[in-house]
């Protein structure tokens, strides 16, 4: 192997520029996501954010997005850049005509996600880019049961950040994301065997220091909306990462 010289040190005087992450040079692609909100039949919130999780996991697990499979190549330019996921919402034709283009639809006990394969950044279709991204305001009808880790994966959110349903949609996809990857291929078949059950819950503030400096996988946003950048968001606890 040869050798390769080191960078000589800026002068004193020189100004320091950041050191560019390679993921900003790469063409930047994003995972479209879109929620079903029915006026007057609202899915639950805590429900619409797990099922978003499971939409992506459920992606990432398909045939059709490894090795020669269709979807295999956007998939792989959108790990290779920054892992962005937009959630929009629809109802009515304009779900229909979303649930028409290909992608995956996932069901939750009052929610449905469907998730598409990555498309560049600027190369929204036509009826997908008509979608709004706000109004994805949802709210839990009754406070959601207690998570335990032990049973189930969960995706803990930072109990000091306020984000709106769909934001924290993408959030909850990031985190599952992140777990995915961290786990050995047996542990990612047998989650993926049995459909992807997890949990996603606020955190008690006492236990968020704890659960960031753990070691599980840990969502740091961006910071192209709502939040500031680099804000922790989401803690994966999945069984198999303890």
């Amino acid at each position: 192997m040869s050798h390769v010289p080191a960078p000589a040190a800026p002068a004193a005087d020189s100004p320091v520029e950041p050191a560019r992450d390679p993921r900003d040079e790469a063409p930047q692609f994003v995972l479209p996501l879109v929620v079903r909100i029915e006026r007057g039949a609202p899915p639950a919130r805590t429900d619409a954010l797990e099922t978003a999780a499971r939409a992506v996991l459920t992606l990432l697990g398909d045939e059709r997005a490894h090795g020669d499979g269709e979807w295999a190549e956007a998939v792989r330019d959108w790990e290779d850049a920054r892992i962005r996921k937009v959630v929009r919402r629809a109802r009515g034709a304009e779900w229909r005509r979303a649930e028409a283009l290909p992608g995956i639809t996932v069901h939750g006990a009052s929610a449905e996600v469907r998730v598409f394969p990555p498309i560049p950044l600027d190369g929204w279709p036509k009826d997908l880019a008509k979608l709004q991204v706000s109004g994805t305001e949802l709210d839990d009808p009754e406070p959601p049961a207690p998570a335990d880790p032990a049973d189930r994966p969960v995706l803990w959110l930072n109990p000091d950040l306020e984000m709106s349903a769909g934001k924290a949609m993408a959030q909850a996809g990031h985190g599952a994301q992140l777990a995915w990857w961290a786990l050995p291929d047996t542990a990612r078949t047998a989650w993926r065997d049995a459909g992807f059950p997890l949990s996603v819950r606020t955190a008690a503030p006492a236990a968020w220091p704890r659960l960031t400096t753990s070691g599980l996988p840990v969502v740091r946003d961006a910071g192209f909306t709502e939040i500031a950048p680099g804000s922790c968001t989401v803690v994966a606890e999945h069984p198999a990462l303890r």
